[in-house]
């Protein structure tokens, strides 16, 4: 890709809300568990969205792999955190799997698991990108398109049921207190604090 079409608005635009996804959940003690929830919900839509706009089919340059910056240790930092976050609700019964082809039954699967396989592809990416080198960036993006397609983006859809599912369900989530200090809601992204107030304007 020419260095034009790697600053492109629909890849820019995806690299934004990427890097907001990981600010997102490399922050999770921040945020109650109501309001976790509430932003999960509303940003893994705009993710994918922004994620169906990239370009297919882009050829790589590159003979090498992509240096990796999620190792397991930061993989599981985030599936345990939101594990953590999310208690009871983690778990949720799924069709869209592989093992369905062998059952009768839903598999149990989990929002922690979908969630950090997310993180690690788009956190890979954002890493690379940030770079500025033009053949990683051009690599970068047709890693990401390509596994959005194959891989995590039916991990977010998965997700986004299985939170829209807890967040209008009506249980009591208010208990649930964040990690951190009071008011710490003023010290969210801004994006993050209009996505946890908009229904309350």
């Amino acid at each position: 890709m020419k260095k034009e079409e790697i600053y492109a608005k629909n890849i820019v635009d995806f690299a934004t809300v990427a890097h907001e996804y990981c600010v997102f959940t490399d922050n999770i003690e921040k945020y109650s568990k109501a309001d976790f929830i509430k932003v999960a919900a509303r940003l893994l839509p705009l993710l994918y969205i922004k994620a169906s706009l990239l370009p297919e089919n882009v050829a790589t340059v590159l003979d090498d792999e992509l240096e990796e910056f999620v190792d397991e240790y930061a993989y599981e930092r985030v599936r345990r955190a939101v594990r953590s976050k999310l208690t009871r609700h983690d778990e949720y019964l799924e069709v869209f799997k592989d093992d369905m082809q062998r059952s009768e039954e839903p598999v149990p699967a989990n929002i922690s698991e979908d969630m950090a396989d997310i993180y690690q592809d788009i956190k890979n990416f954002c890493e690379q990108y940030r770079l500025g080198i033009n053949d990683i960036q051009n690599d970068a993006i047709a890693s990401v398109s390509d596994k959005f397609r194959t891989y995590w983006g039916q991990r977010l859809c998965n997700a986004l049921r299985a939170l829209h599912c807890v967040l209008y369900s009506g249980d009591d989530l208010s208990d649930e207190k964040p990690a951190t200090s009071d008011n710490d809601t003023d010290q969210l992204p801004q994006w993050a604090q209009q996505l946890i107030s908009d229904d309350e304007e």
